[in-house]
């Protein structure tokens, strides 16, 4: 990029009063300082639930080793429900132990026989799979017909057909009988959904809607728990478990977000930054979602620090600065280097000024593990790309240049800010090795594959309200260009496009490699995040309204127990 004559700096400096700028209505922040109380508040969970919480957490570690005599179902349902409802990272060791059991006897002794039904065998496939067991798809074939179709008969067999929708979400590209499966159960559960009980039918509907291993298991762990309690046969030990284990975690993250949000409100951003969307508590959910252990802590309030600070270097780079302006301040950052910005506006230093210092917060918290000295460069290299990429953005609509689809999505990887949120929120963690960072930054299929999954996911969800403004072509209006295709069909190009991307998740996460469990867990936490902010075709980043129910729930009401 070439570096702007005197000229250009003295027209930026004389023009910022009677600069023309475009003015996005955004909606305002809907929390005020409802999270302010926390920072000050004790949330600290008292000797009593600790012990609670103890107690019933060896109750429910002696079911898992008691659980030898039981049958193979009972060992998967069980299974099942501790995942479900939001605890299974307490018995990860047992878990494993028990899969790794009914692998080797059912799969490397091939013992699965014509006895087990659609149910079992889909939640066997199901649970081995989640586990990284390069279990064969092949076994749904017993289910097939003489003309190679699923048999008809299962079609009244809800809870089987449950089983195998949410199976077939774990397919790969080599998992060809998975999508012919996806599109059976989807078509028989919403026939079916018009035929049983309205609590049915709702199970059923929640389940198409939001299937497991696209759903965020934090998120959904009231809706189980509920549901679980509906269920007569229900396991009180566990059950309570779950729900003191739920409020002792939204303690933990009320403090964490009332913290940020004491520093958020002392930094004063909504009013030396008034032209961007004010998001904290929106921000914080994303590294939230990456993970929710309590390990990861400093990670979430390093996180959602940066996301809402993010968020206004989007939007001056998307809604406020000139092209000249911005070209200055993508300088700054590549150079890190303040002096070149004297002529910019206030807001823009004020940004400026609020990365160097999240940068040396980072230095500072990774210092005595000794990973700052790689922690530190690979951040900012991190966000110098997402600044560059914001500049092509910015480029693009400055000229009126439409790119192809395929270009835009190479710089569309950068700016989903995926690739950039990994990294700083891992960095605290005894896995963030120099090598787990060199393969962040190697660009692995994984992170592409969800970096494009939440830029065309956002850009379907936004792109009206943004296309109402002087603003870059999204994803969609690229489709439309390239492929010379309507808005509808563009829809459904790009829904199969991420279709593909989650069988390219699905592929990488069981390839082994030497990348810990735990960081290919955060990349597709991630995915999931994207999925849940911008379902039905809604920014509920943008529109928070859209989530406060969830966020109630998440950091607010606490489990009745």
């Amino acid at each position: 990029m070439s570096s702007l004559p005197p000229s250009a700096l003295v027209s930026i400096q004389h023009a910022e009063s009677d600069l023309s700028r475009s003015c996005v209505n955004f909606p305002p922040n809907i929390w005020g300082d409802i999270f302010l109380q926390y920072a000050s508040e004790s949330t600290e969970v008292n000797d009593n639930m600790k012990l609670q919480a103890q107690i019933l957490k060896e109750e429910v570690k002696k079911m898992f080793q008691s659980s030898t005599n039981e049958n193979i179902t009972q060992k998967l349902n069980f299974i099942d429900t501790v995942q479900r409802l939001g605890v299974s990272y307490h018995f990860e060791q047992e878990i494993n132990g028990v899969l790794e059991q009914i692998h080797n006897k059912f799969l490397k002794n091939n013992a699965i026989n014509e006895d087990f039904d659609l149910y079992f065998l889909a939640l066997l496939f199901r649970l081995l799979r989640q586990q990284g067991y390069q279990i064969s798809s092949n076994i749904f074939n017993k289910f097939k017909n003489d003309r190679g179709n699923f048999n008809e008969i299962l079609g009244n067999d809800a809870e089987g057909l449950c089983s195998l929708y949410e199976a077939a979400h774990l397919r790969t590209h080599r998992d060809d009988i998975l999508d012919e499966a996806l599109e059976f159960t989807y078509t028989h559960l919403k026939t079916l959904a018009n035929q049983l009980t309205p609590s049915v039918a709702a199970q059923i509907n929640h389940c198409l809607s939001k299937p497991l291993n696209k759903s965020l298991l934090r998120f959904e762990a009231r809706y189980h728990m509920d549901l679980y309690q509906q269920d007569s046969s229900h396991n009180k030990i566990l059950l309570t478990f779950a729900k003191v284990d739920f409020n002792i975690l939204q303690k933990m993250y009320q403090k964490e977000i009332g913290n940020i949000t004491k520093w958020w409100k002392k930094s004063n951003f909504v009013r030396k930054v008034p032209y961007a969307r004010d998001r904290l508590v929106e921000s914080y959910l994303w590294p939230l979602a990456s993970s929710f252990k309590p390990e990861y802590s400093n990670g979430r309030m390093f996180g959602g620090k940066l996301i809402a600070v993010v968020c206004l270097i989007d939007d001056t780079y998307d809604a406020y600065g000139t092209i000249q302006e911005l070209e200055l301040l993508t300088k700054a950052f590549q150079r890190w280097d303040i002096s070149s910005i004297g002529s910019l506006p206030p807001c823009m230093k004020v940004i400026f000024d609020t990365i160097v210092e999240l940068c040396e917060e980072l230095e500072s918290m990774t210092a005595e593990s000794g990973r700052s000295k790689f922690v530190v460069p690979h951040f900012k290299k991190a966000f110098c790309n997402l600044i560059k990429s914001y500049m092509v953005e910015a480029k693009w609509c400055h000229e009126g240049y439409i790119p192809t689809y395929d270009e835009y999505k190479v710089n569309g990887v950068l700016t989903s800010v995926i690739p950039f949120m990994l990294p700083s929120f891992i960095s605290f963690q005894d896995f963030a090795t120099e090598h787990v960072f060199d393969w962040i930054f190697s660009n692995p299929n994984i992170i592409k594959a969800a970096s494009v999954i939440g830029r065309v996911l956002d850009d379907m969800a936004s792109h009206k309200f943004e296309q109402q403004r002087v603003h870059v072509a999204s994803a969609v209006e690229c489709c439309m260009k390239q492929y010379k295709i309507s808005k509808e069909e563009a829809y459904d190009l790009i829904h199969r496009e991420v279709e593909d991307c989650w069988k390219i998740i699905n592929e990488e996460y069981l390839n082994p490699n030497d990348i810990p469990k735990s960081v290919l867990d955060c990349v597709v936490n991630v995915a999931r995040m994207c999925e849940f902010s911008y379902e039905n075709h809604q920014d509920k980043f943008t529109n928070a309204e859209l989530q406060k129910d969830c966020v109630s729930s998440l950091l607010v009401d606490p489990m009745c127990i």
